[in-house]
């Protein structure tokens, strides 16, 4: 059975849909098939990282929780070269783009047993070694869902207090819900602050492992979405930390 990997955030900005569609591709660069599934349905967006196009889109995930279609039928590879090159794959599950189609959802909604349904059903049928899921913000019932069923949960925040404050109410629930492992990755930190202090107080603060500190990234920021980074810019230090995170969550779940 694939690892399921959930990337979630409680406030939006964090940088979780950057985080998710590099880990993805760094996990497919060791030769892995890797599937990512955007149930960020309201505010979808990681299509843009890898390059899909909305004319692509002929089946998203809302097809499938409208019975449309096959969960399989809705996976497109995106794999880069460099990945194709290691004999991976990674596919990615989209959620629609269009106006109509989020509304609908907002408005008639879905069974969320279909959605966790669907989860494992792409793990089976397009034989994945590891399903990530991009999340969306906040605690909702689709996120409840997700957590639950993950064997790893990567919560990722700021050093910013109104992300610390949501942290603390994420994982309390996800130790409610016996997630496996949770790992916290801070994001967009200054490279001028003390990071070894930032991860013990952080680490005190949620009893719960500091998996990395990302810095903050001018190249990252420069990119604005028009691409993954790990694969525009593989020699850069920030490339050589989310190598590492990849390593620690890409350990087999017994190991986890």
């Amino acid at each position: 059975m694939g690892k399921i990997i959930s990337v979630h955030s409680y406030r939006g900005g964090t940088g979780k849909s950057n985080l998710t569609a590099n880990l993805a591709t760094l996990l497919a660069m060791q030769g892995r098939r890797v599937g990512v599934v955007d149930t960020d349905i309201q505010s979808p967006g990681i299509h843009v990282l890898f390059g899909l196009d909305e004319s692509q889109m002929t089946r998203s995930l809302n097809d499938y929780l409208w019975g449309q279609c096959a969960v399989e039928q809705t996976a497109y590879d995106v794999s880069p070269s460099e990945v194709k090159a290691k004999g991976g794959i990674v596919y990615l599950i989209p959620s629609s783009i269009k106006a109509g189609e989020i509304a609908r959802i907002l408005k008639e909604g879905y069974r969320i047993e279909d959605l966790t349904d669907g989860f494992y059903s792409l793990i089976e049928r397009l034989r994945l070694d590891y399903l990530m899921i991009d999340t969306h913000p906040g605690l909702n019932e689709e996120t409840l869902h997700s957590v639950a069923i993950s064997d790893v949960l990567v919560l990722i925040l700021r050093p910013d207090r109104q992300d610390f404050q949501g942290t603390a109410v994420t994982v309390e629930v996800a130790r409610k819900l016996d997630v496996p492992e949770l790992l916290l990755v801070i994001n967009k930190a200054l490279t001028s602050l003390d990071f070894e202090s930032l991860k013990q107080r952080v680490e005190d603060t949620y009893h719960a492992p500091v998996a990395a500190i990302l810095p903050q990234c001018d190249e990252m920021m420069q990119l604005a979405s028009g691409g993954v980074f790990c694969v525009q810019y593989p020699g850069h230090p920030l490339t050589r930390l989310l190598i590492d995170l990849a390593l620690l969550i890409g350990r087999p779940v017994l190991e986890s």
